[in-house]
């Protein structure tokens, strides 16, 4: 394939929401490694608009509002501009920081709509959803609760059970409730307007599979081969919801643009904002075959940008498509998945306040572990040890004994050095190899392995020092000392250049030292230090973390924990009453289990086959990760033998298995304290 000549490169990130701060998970995945990208081809004389915005339409809001009892819009006030102050001071170098509120945005993404509906791209459906007759309105997804049918969590949201993960529709809920109300919702139509993504499928498929197969990343590529290998389907791009864009026809009171459909054009609105505010052009950066377009994005958000928005682009008919979306995996805490409900995170404003001027510590080590290829884990003591290890034993402490020496033995100034040695020679041209060295990782979205190309630079330039030991050379070998010093210096100089898209802060520092300018990427591997150049005095790039600090931190961790466990537990309410009658519909026995094997596919579900004294049953049971199957067999067990009957996972599962949850969210049966013959009621 011929290669593509790109003068300019649009770098977007996806649009974190607006109803709650960013956390160690959104930067790993997608922030930093965005901002490593741009930096480097700023650095690398390349033009670049970095653009992030904040997500402030769809329902987490409004549920967010709503247990706060204040607009939608308070919500997203207080949060953006919490995202953009704290992305600000951990250095992401965004061009514009934007968001979907924004006039600009409503309008771009109204003339968006309007163009694909007059031009015949979209078409409308009438399909039933769940309405609150008493708040008068439909509602969405996450509006309605009922027991999952899956795992039987009575409190699943209408598009997933938190209990056991399973994806749903509301329409599997059983006994589903209106969160608005508390009434039962009723079914009624509504008509709404679809992007029939069915008519790009062989498109995306020549696209995707054909021209992309070799260069994206294979997680992203295998998640759009499946997808597409499942065949594509119309998508709703339009709500029955108050909150967001309205769509913008007569005939659409009340509805407004689904989340997905405009939060990608935020991007669109920004680069317009970003280009009136610069007096410039913003088609080119979307429109023109040599701009480069690349997503930096979660793997939750892989579907959005390689399949719908470049199917929304192609419909729309004007716009390049994407050439790579770079998408990681996920971020793990503590040995835990991150979550915003249970507080089980890291916030980036919190980490800001209580580890001041240390944002480069909180960057090397989430770039170190990166999800690039599969999910990760970060814990507080790998950062300590980050830190302690290697930023500040290797790379503060070769700069830091470079400045000291110079200081000691040439009053701060860079000395004149001898001719050059074959050793010496070597060392210069390995300087010389890291720029397209660190550049070619980059350049292919692998930063874990850049940070540690640059680090090992950093390595090489301790051990260049250690090695040669000029503080034992000095009073016979005054210009041997020189020499070690002046290529000392380089390595010191090329670092400031070369860490600089890793840990911007550091290298800042570094220039100061060293007062030197700025210089572009290639110089990175050439002397940047003329003889009798003066330098300033020694400073320490990092500081030794200690454990208090780090324990402090782990103990707010579990401090979290034992609040969600508190709040799980014991300030639940009781169900409504329920009557004599209808518990005595309920026919509860004593059963054993004869055998227990695990379902397929699944993390949380085991098959058990039970003798209820009246006959043997299977039944399909949420407990695999508190019980081995292994131990079950002839266990007794008590069990509502006449729930109706249901299909799980192609199991026909009828009945339920009574467990207890403790304080810390593990299932224990209910068993008789002596054994019983099966079929023993309970009464």
């Amino acid at each position: 394939m011929k290669k593509k000549k790109i003068s300019r490169y649009t770098v977007t990130t996806a649009l974190p929401y607006a109803n709650g701060p960013v956390h160690i998970g959104h930067l790993a995945g997608v922030y930093i490694p965005a901002d490593i990208f741009c930096r480097y081809l700023r650095a690398s004389g390349k033009e670049v608009l970095f653009i992030g915005g904040s997500d402030e339409h769809g329902v987490p809001i409004t549920l967010k509002a709503r247990a706060e009892h204040i607009t939608p819009q308070d919500v997203v006030d207080r949060y953006h501009y919490m995202i953009r102050d704290s992305f600000e001071q951990l250095g992401i170098s965004f061009d514009i920081y934007s968001r979907t509120t924004d006039p600009v945005h409503h309008e771009t993404a109204s003339a968006f709509f309007t163009k694909l509906h007059e031009s015949g791209q979209l078409i409308t459906q009438t399909t039933q959803q769940y309405y609150d007759e008493d708040a008068k309105q439909f509602l969405a997804d996450r509006y309605i609760t009922g027991e999952c049918p899956i795992c039987h969590n009575p409190r699943a949201y209408g598009d997933q059970c938190e209990a056991c993960g399973s994806s749903l529709n509301a329409t599997d809920l059983i006994q589903p409730k209106s969160t608005l109300s508390g009434n039962p919702p009723v079914l009624k139509d509504t008509t709404h307007w679809f992007l029939p993504l069915d008519r790009y499928e062989h498109l995306l498929k020549q696209w995707i599979l054909e021209e992309h197969g070799h260069d994206w990343k294979t997680n992203v590529y295998g998640q759009c081969k499946s997808w597409l290998d499942a065949g594509l389907h119309p998508r709703a791009v339009t709500r029955d919801l108050d909150w967001g864009v309205k769509v913008p026809l007569p005939e659409a009171a009340g509805k407004v643009l689904y989340v997905w459909f405009d939060a990608p054009i935020g991007y669109i609105s920004a680069t317009k904002i970003w280009a009136k505010e610069h007096a410039t052009d913003w088609e080119k950066w979307w429109k023109s075959e040599d701009s480069s377009l690349i997503h930096f994005i979660g793997k939750d958000n892989i579907v959005f940008h390689c399949i719908i928005f470049p199917a929304m682009l192609k419909a729309e008919g004007s716009y390049i498509l994407p050439d790579n979306v770079p998408a990681n995996e996920f971020l793990n805490l503590e040995g835990d998945k991150i979550s915003t409900s249970r507080n089980w995170a890291v916030w980036l404003h919190e980490y800001l306040l209580d580890f001041k001027d240390r944002q480069d510590v909180l960057r090397y080590t989430l770039t170190s572990i990166a999800p690039e290829t599969k999910d990760a884990d970060f814990t507080w003591a790998d950062l300590q040890a980050k830190n302690n290890n290697e930023l500040l034993a290797i790379l503060g402490n070769f700069v830091n004994r470079t400045i000291v020496l110079t200081h000691k033995y040439f009053n701060g100034q860079v000395p004149a050095h001898a001719p050059f040695t074959e050793e010496d020679n070597t060392l210069l041209k390995e300087i010389a190899e890291y720029p397209a060295k660190i550049g070619y990782s980059i350049e292919h979205y692998r930063f874990r392995e850049a940070q540690a190309e640059m680090m090992n630079l950093a390595r090489m330039g301790n051990k260049f020092l250690t090695d040669r030991e000029p503080w034992t050379r000095f009073k016979e070998y005054p210009e041997e000392v020189a020499t070690i010093l002046y290529l000392s210096l380089q390595i010191c100089a090329s670092l400031s250049v070369l860490c600089a898209p890793f840990l911007p802060f550091t290298a800042k520092k570094l220039q100061n030292i060293l007062k030197i300018k700025e210089e572009k990427w290639e110089k990175g591997g050439t002397p940047l230090l003329s003889a009798g150049h003066t330098i300033g005095a020694a400073e320490y790039l990092f500081a030794k973390i200690e454990d208090e600090a780090i324990a402090e931190q782990v103990a707010k961790l579990q401090q979290c924990k034992k609040m969600q466990v508190s709040q799980t537990h014991h300030t639940q309410p009781s169900k409504p009453d329920v009557s004599y009658e209808d518990f005595q519909k309920m026919d509860l026995r004593v059963c054993t289990i004869l055998k227990a094997e695990r379902v397929a596919h699944t993390k949380k579900l085991l098959k058990l086959n039970v003798d209820t004294g009246i006959d043997h049953r299977d039944i399909i049971s949420g407990i695999a990760e508190y019980h081995d199957p292994d131990t079950l067999t002839g266990k007794q067990v008590l069990m509502l033998i006449n729930l109706a009957p249901k299909d799980i996972k192609g199991t026909l599962s009828h009945g339920m298995v009574l467990m207890v949850e403790n304080e810390n969210g593990e299932l224990s049966f209910l068993s008789p304290s002596s054994p019983q013959p099966n079929g023993s009621i309970v009464k």
